[in-house]
């Protein structure tokens, strides 16, 4: 015992104090990486306690000293200039240097599969990886780890864009950042958290959806789960071990393997380290890379809330709220892939809760400022979830960016959206915002009348209709089914027939005039 214990006293003297408290930093920051350019961008990291750190970048120098927990971090000044390559480094008892740093345009990229779905899954996948040659395009991802304890820190680090590696890579996120690097000129970096089938509470901080006085019923509900997990995973590992043991002498008996083996979907350690558990996503995936400074962030979810799409109507703003706040840099822009067209044809009209969510997606750009929605109504499948088309996709999210954030003159990104209705006899004429030159601003899709609408009257029960274009641009609609119309719907359906689009090339947003309750109106 006493040579154990000198042999490891000897082994302790040989190791550098340094070695036990080593300055280390985020994985966020690493070669290749991309800082946003005109912030002060914040660098974070670890030490040993009291540790002083100093931080060195394009001529600038700056210092903190690690806390009692050993974190610390500073504040780099703004850099104006696009462009490098740079050297970032830090130091305290030990040095860390980074290579190859660009300053230029840094974007998150989230929300569930159709912005995880790779590059390999779009569309021509060999040609776009064969002109992926953009050595200023640079992108990192973040795992999937569900928790609910906050992360520091992740396993990842930052990749050039070339055709060996693109392919793995958000397709909507990287064709999205293709677009702002050949419009801008600028170096564009990629940040891809997505995960695929993901709740939008799993995004929010859980303590934050306890204290909504609407969003606490989702915290309560998996409040209750929790409180039953212990005796609901009991019963599950019996079940399975019970089942275990008949395969096995159904095996040594030579009979065929017994039914009835628990799925393991029925596992509840999924469900607490899934992705539909709320603050999950926000401490394991998330976290991790709050604060770094970025321009905005691009979404692509919501199929997974469509069955509370009412509730989406406060979550999805309170999401993006939150992330504002925590993120430290005012409203940062925040733009968002509707839902696209999915699921079967249905020639008559019929409630539809993708329909609704689609609507609480297009009811967030008026809750709050620097958002907006690239309508996709016209791009889906209805045989896939996962619509190829994302090159198409990332085009109408970049348009928002282009036009909005970067002020690039000359580029539409606001679909036509439904302003007002008036009647007119037995028709109702609508008007619409973002339509400019009367009827010379509308272009039907494939035949000359605009169709995908439907009307009702007082009965609430809505009928296929007709349309027209009128001169100043409105559309009227009728049907000679209902004689006193009330209100009129357009490609509200979970797979619509509609072709309406400005001659800008956008689709016209899917609206309904009414306010009748919908199929989610008490899903919680």
């Amino acid at each position: 015992m006493l040579r154990v214990r000198c042999a490891l006293v000897a082994v302790l003297l040989a190791v550098s104090p340094a070695a036990w408290g080593d300055v280390s930093l985020n994985n966020m920051f690493g070669d290749h990486m991309v800082l946003q350019q005109g912030i002060k961008n914040k660098v974070w990291g670890k030490a040993d306690p009291g540790e002083q750190v100093t931080v060195t970048f394009a001529g600038q120098t700056k210092t903190a000293t690690a806390a009692a927990d050993g974190s610390w971090g500073v504040f780099l000044d703004p850099v104006q200039e696009y462009g490098g390559p740079h050297t970032l480094a830090a130091k305290g008892k030990n040095s860390v240097t980074f290579n190859d740093v660009l300053v230029g345009e840094v974007w998150v990229c989230s929300g569930q599969s159709n912005m995880q779905w790779a590059v390999n899954q779009a569309n021509d996948p060999d040609l776009e990886k064969a002109a992926a040659k953009l050595p200023n395009i640079r992108f990192v991802s973040v795992p999937q780890v569900g928790t609910q304890e906050p992360q520091w820190n992740f396993n990842g680090t930052w990749q050039v864009c070339s055709p060996e590696t693109v392919g793995d890579f958000s397709a909507v996120g990287y064709f999205f950042g293709r677009q702002l690097h050949q419009t801008l000129g600028v170096p564009v970096g990629l940040i891809d958290n997505a995960w695929g089938g993901s709740a939008a509470e799993a995004w929010v901080k859980r303590d934050k959806l306890a204290t909504h006085p609407i969003l606490k019923t989702i915290h309560e509900k998996w409040q209750e789960e929790e409180s039953k997990y212990e005796t609901v995973k009991e019963k599950f590992e019996r079940k399975m071990d019970e089942w275990k043991q008949a395969a096995k002498e159904a095996q040594a008996a030579g009979r065929p393997e017994p039914a009835g083996k628990p799925d393991a979907k029925q596992d509840p350690a999924g469900r607490m380290k899934g992705n539909a558990r709320a603050g999950n996503i926000h401490s394991g995936v998330l976290a991790p890379s709050i604060g770094y400074g970025i321009k905005g962030a691009i979404w692509y979810q919501g199929e997974s809330n469509a069955s509370r799409a009412y509730q989406y109507r406060e979550l999805f703003p309170f999401m993006i709220k939150t992330w504002r706040e925590e993120w430290g840099l005012g409203d940062f822009p925040f733009y968002w892939v509707q839902l696209a067209d999915f699921k079967e044809e249905k020639a008559e009209p019929a409630e539809s809760d993708w329909a609704e969510l689609r609507e609480a997606q297009t009811m967030t750009m008026k809750a709050l400022p620097a958002t907006g929605e690239a309508v996709i109504i016209d791009l889906g499948e209805g045989k896939d979830i996962h619509p190829m088309k994302k090159q198409d996709v990332a085009k109408r999210l970049a348009r928002w960016a282009l036009a909005e954030t970067y002020q690039v003159p000359g580029i539409a990104c606001r679909s036509p959206l439904y302003k007002a209705m008036e009647k007119d006899g037995a028709k109702i004429v609508l008007s619409f915002d973002h339509v400019a030159n009367g009827r010379k601003g509308w272009r039907p899709f494939d035949v000359n009348e605009p169709i995908g609408f439907t009307i009702a009257g007082a009965d609430r029960k809505f009928v296929p209709a007709k349309a027209s274009l009128r001169d100043d641009g409105r559309i009227e609609v009728w049907s000679d089914a209902v004689a006193e119309p009330v209100a009129v719907r357009y490609a509200w359906a979970d797979n619509p027939v509609c072709n309406m689009y400005s001659t800008s090339g956008l689709p016209l947003t899917p609206f309904r005039t009414d306010d009748f309750p919908g199929v989610t109106v008490d899903a919680k």
